[in-house]
Parts: structure tokens; sequence; C-alpha cells
């Protein structure tokens, strides 16, 4: 992907960020049975953001924890942890690392890395930028969304079942859907990092 010079709005936005996993959801929803969609979503994770006066250069290092999955369904979550699918005990973490930025405004592509179930596949990310603030106890926070769209099988999770009626249990395809809250890293919080 080629890095164009991208216009964030905002200088308040260079620097370390944080996310937020109060404010902040990892969600993904996949097809089922052919005809309805199961969503469900990531409750452990972290992400070093950094922000640079160049956005081009810019980075994202970011490490989800597999065990946190949740699609409100204790068996499929179980069954989703297993080894027929993403082997928690071999493989714990899914991860994302920047390899570019592109766009302007408030409409940006970020490129990266994504690894799942020790498979690494390069992915394009939507991003919108939300816009920039303090909250209530004075913290400069930022929100941005992001989506995407990826094979599974890709990614070494093959599992299906065929339905009698046609088809296949479960699509290839998932969404993948961001909503992020990050906190700016203030000059305390990076000398006790």
């Amino acid at each position: 992907m080629t890095n164009t010079t991208a216009d964030l709005p905002s200088t308040d936005l260079v620097g370390a960020w944080t996310v937020d996993p109060a404010h902040s959801r990892l969600g993904f929803s996949v097809r089922h049975m052919m005809v309805s969609k199961v969503r469900g979503q990531f409750s452990e994770y972290d992400a070093d953001v950094t922000i640079a006066e160049d956005p081009s250069q810019s980075r994202v290092d970011a490490t989800v924890q597999i065990a946190s999955i949740d699609t409100h369904d204790a068996n499929r979550d179980g069954h989703l942890r297993s080894g027929e699918f993403f082997d928690v005990e071999t493989h714990p973490t899914m991860t994302f690392t920047t390899t570019g930025l592109s766009g302007s405004g408030s409409d940006y592509q970020l490129a990266g890395d994504l690894t799942i179930r020790g498979v690494t596949k390069p992915v394009v990310f939507d991003l919108e930028y939300q816009g920039v603030g303090k909250n209530p106890w004075g913290a400069t926070v930022a929100g941005l969304t992001a989506t995407t769209k990826i094979s599974r099988e890709e990614f070494g999770l093959t599992w299906n079942q065929a339905l009698e009626t046609g088809g296949v249990l479960i699509g290839d395809k998932i969404d993948i859907e961001l909503d992020l809250e990050l906190t700016k890293a203030t000059a305390e919080t990076a000398e006790d990092a």
C-alpha cells in the first residue's frame, strides 16, 4: 500500500495513545445457516497507538486475548476456543501491526498485518476519525471506528458443517467492527512506561 500524507484534523492527535476498554468495542459478525448473523466480541485486548506528525508514519500495535471471546452462548464460545477453531491453548492471542496509513479529512485506510492462529495476512481497515476532546477528568480522548472483512478460512479457521438444505453452517467472511475511544498518554504515564 502506498502511503500518502494524510491531513489529520488536529495537532492534538500527535503522540502516544492507549485504548480505553470501558468505552470501546471489538466486535465481529459472521453468517449463520445462510440466513442470519451471529455477533460477538472480544473483551480483553490492548493497543499502543502512536500518531506521528507525518500521519503516514503513525503506528498501531494491538493484541487480543482470544479466550475473551463472547457470542452470548457459552457452548459456542467453548467450541470457538477449541482446537477446531482458534486453538487458544496453542495460539492465545491475535495481533495487528500497522504497515501503512493513507487518507485525508476524517476517512483513512489503515493497512497492517493481522495474525490469527499463527497465520499472518495483510488487511486494510476503513478508519473513520470521530473527533478529539477532553473528558471530565481532564484527559484528552479521541474516537475512531474501523471496519474490515476477512476470510476466516485464510487464517486456518476452516471447521464447518454442511446443511441438509444446502450450504454450510458458518460463512467464510467475517465482518470486523471496532469502536475505539483512545486516551492520550500524559507526561506522567509516559514516564511510568
